[in-house]
């Protein structure tokens, strides 16, 4: 039995500890009519409204009330959803989530401007703007949300599938990322047998056999599956890159141009439909969704480039053709094709100049037909989205090209910001509020916790070159007031990292300039030293303590070597504790305190992610109504003296 997550904080002084949790992802779009259509404008759901409930809010305030959902057959959505609203002006976030009867309640909330953003398994992430007016103090509010195309989904409301099925199916997805194609099918073929006219099952055993190179059998189970369900964009993508392994085009271009209408922001089914358009002799739709490919996928849409150049070329742009295949080969030069590509570039050009006979310029061509794009994509794999954020070196970066990042001096100003830090920590309090979840095996939240506390941090230096974090939470908890029996703290510590008194414990790099939220980051990879003693990060497992050496990223911003945002992860798991993996993510911002007309940069929320004695968890820490630790009469904050405990 953990007895402590990270260190259950004390008044005694005690190493510095910092979160770490991992986080399931959750997707889904939130379509919120406005109050004025949503009960009675046309496309109104008012039919299927319950009676509006009302609720009790304080003066000056407004209710909040949003029903969720699923556009399938427009019913309530069957899982639960998470539901946050930001509010525009202090940017501050309230978290919530929704009932047995997918409804979510937000009460006591100030009038002015909010975005509210809904997020459940299976379903795109989308955002909604909202105003709470005195006139209107209680707004009710529909969600209706879209499913994620890009995600496998399996439909576990669908009453075609029995509880054994969908138990197979989810085996067989669970092979499927560990590359067990055997056991895979093993589970399919028997879930199939009770289910034929699943449009989930028949993707997947689509997908079985796309795997296998049996083309013929993976159209006929995809071209089901799109039946089935029409608007699956996974589902069209696949069975139209099936139709190009089979040369069957005419059906490759009708399932690819179905895919583009029900995806048209990924880059890949345009990509894949010039492809059809090219070997259909269509060069000027091949260039044009080339192009619209490139555009949405960006840098990752270099495979793009190699069917834009052959469609340019076919269309006598000789010049722009074989620049597009050089950009084909920068961006990709290592690639098992690019050989074949610089020596068709080599041909292409001596063509253009008129210096290759005739007879050579038709073997060019027909040798620059032969290269087929589909070899320049990666292979085609489940989307199935991860529980957890991406690994720290997984994690692909968007830099600022060609420019040099100046490290001794973000380390230098940084430091001096974190040592500014630590003497805002010492100052403040706040109101700490906690969202957990325990997931199961595919990530979905099996149950949901939260917690309200009174928070108080210090950072003191007992000793030079050593800090100290104490963290407190106003009453006196047990374990089993924590939701599993697992405490969380050490937010404020994780930029510690980069203090003068920590830093040498640490590899540093500055990977270049990036942003965060438009605002212009450098950022820097750091890792824990084996030569060096680790005073970062423990657990507590009983009586024993185990430091977990970490390695992260850190954004700092260009202009003030402000630390914005921090990620960290375990380097290596520890099985002597059975704890598999672990990942947080720390906010840090300005707060300004207008009582005492000052400003502190200080942590406003936690995210963690981790994988303990064969559990998933997820959660998150949120800190809210800051005042200052020297508390006087005009900055005390109204709060209850009990925090409020809820579960679901």
């Amino acid at each position: 039995m953990i007895r402590r997550f990270a260190m259950l904080l004390s008044p005694s002084v005690r190493l510095v500890c910092a979160p770490f949790f991992l986080v399931y992802l959750l997707a889904l779009t939130a379509m919120a009519q406005s109050p004025g259509d949503l009960l009675n404008g046309p496309g109104s759901h008012r039919d299927r409204l319950d009676i509006v409930k009302s609720y009790s809010t304080a003066p000056g305030t407004g209710v909040i009330s949003l029903k969720v959902f699923a556009e399938r057959n427009g019913t309530h959505l069957d899982r639960q959803a998470l539901l946050k609203l930001v509010d525009r002006a202090s940017h501050n976030a309230t978290w919530a989530t929704t009932d047995d009867n997918a409804q979510g309640v937000f009460t006591d909330i100030p009038f002015g401007s909010y975005d509210v953003e809904v997020s459940a398994v299976g379903y795109l992430s989308g955002h909604q703007e909202l105003q709470v007016v005195p006139t209107l103090v209680q707004l009710n509010l529909e969600i209706v949300l879209h499913r994620d195309p890009a995600a496998v989904n399996l439909d576990l409301a669908d009453t075609v599938l029995s509880a054994k099925a969908r138990k197979q199916t989810r085996h067989a997805v669970s092979a499927f990322k560990s590359g067990n194609l055997k056991e895979a099918q093993k589970q399919l073929d028997e879930a199939y047998k009770s289910a034929p006219s699943s449009p989930n099952l028949n993707f997947l055993l689509g997908y079985l056999y796309f795997q296998k190179k049996d083309f013929e059998r993976a159209g006929t189970f995809l071209g089901t599956a799109t039946n089935l369900d029409p608007h699956n964009a996974q589902a069209l993508m696949l069975l139209g890159r099936t139709g190009l392994e089979r040369r069957d085009y005419p059906a490759a271009r009708s399932a690819l141009e179905r895919a583009v209408l029900a995806d048209a922001e990924n880059w890949l089914p345009h990509n894949l439909l010039a492809d059809a358009y090219l070997h259909e002799k269509n060069y000027a739709k091949a260039r044009d969704e080339a192009q619209v490919a490139i555009s949405k996928g960006k840098n990752i849409a270099s495979p793009a480039q190699l069917v834009l150049g052959k469609a340019l070329v076919n269309l006598g742009s000789n010049e722009e053709g074989v620049h597009a295949l050089q950009v084909f080969l920068q961006e990709s030069p290592q690639h098992p094709i690019a050989g074949q590509v610089r020596s068709l570039i080599t041909e292409i050009q001596e063509q253009t100049s008129g210096s290759a006979p005739a007879k050579d310029a038709l073997q060019a061509k027909s040798r620059f037909a032969g290269v087929d794009p589909l070899l320049a994509l990666p292979v085609a794999r489940l989307s199935v989205q991860s529980w957890q954020p991406p690994g720290i070196d997984d994690l692909k970066l968007s830099l600022a090209p060609d420019v040099g990042c100046p490290s001794e001096k973000v380390a230098e100003e940084s430091g001096k910001r974190v040592k500014e830090l630590v003497e805002d920590v010492a100052r403040f309090a706040a109101v700490e509020d906690l969202f957990h979840q325990a997931l199961d095996e595919y990530g979905n939240p099996v149950r949901t916790e939260t917690r309200k506390y009174n928070y108080v941090a210090s950072i003191s230096e007992p000793q030079p070159g050593f800090l100290a974090v104490d963290e407190y939470r106003a009453d006196k908890l047990s374990m089993e007031d924590y939701p599993g029996s697992i405490a969380s703290t050490g937010f404020a510590a994780l930029a510690l990292v980069f203090h003068p008194d920590m830093r040498d414990n640490f590899e540093m790099s500055c990977e270049g300039l990036g942003d965060w939220h438009g605002q212009a980051a450098w950022l820097v990879h750091f890792r824990q030293r084996d030569d060096r003693p680790n005073h970062m990060h423990s657990y507590k497992v009983g009586n024993q303590m185990h430091s977990v050496p970490l390695k992260g990223r850190a954004w700092i911003t260009a202009d003030k070597f402000q630390i914005v945002r921090m990620e960290a992860e375990m380097i290596n798991p520890m099985p002597e504790i059975r704890l598999l993996s672990e990942h947080q993510a720390v906010e840090y911002g300005p707060i300004p305190f207008p009582q005492k007309n000052t400003s502190l940069w200080l942590p406003k929320s936690a995210e963690i992610y981790f994988d303990f004695r064969k559990h998933h968890y997820y959660r998150r820490h949120s800190f809210t109504h800051y005042m200052l630790f020297s508390v006087d009469s005009e900055e005390k904050r109204k709060e209850p003296v009990d925090p409020e405990k809820k579960h679901s």
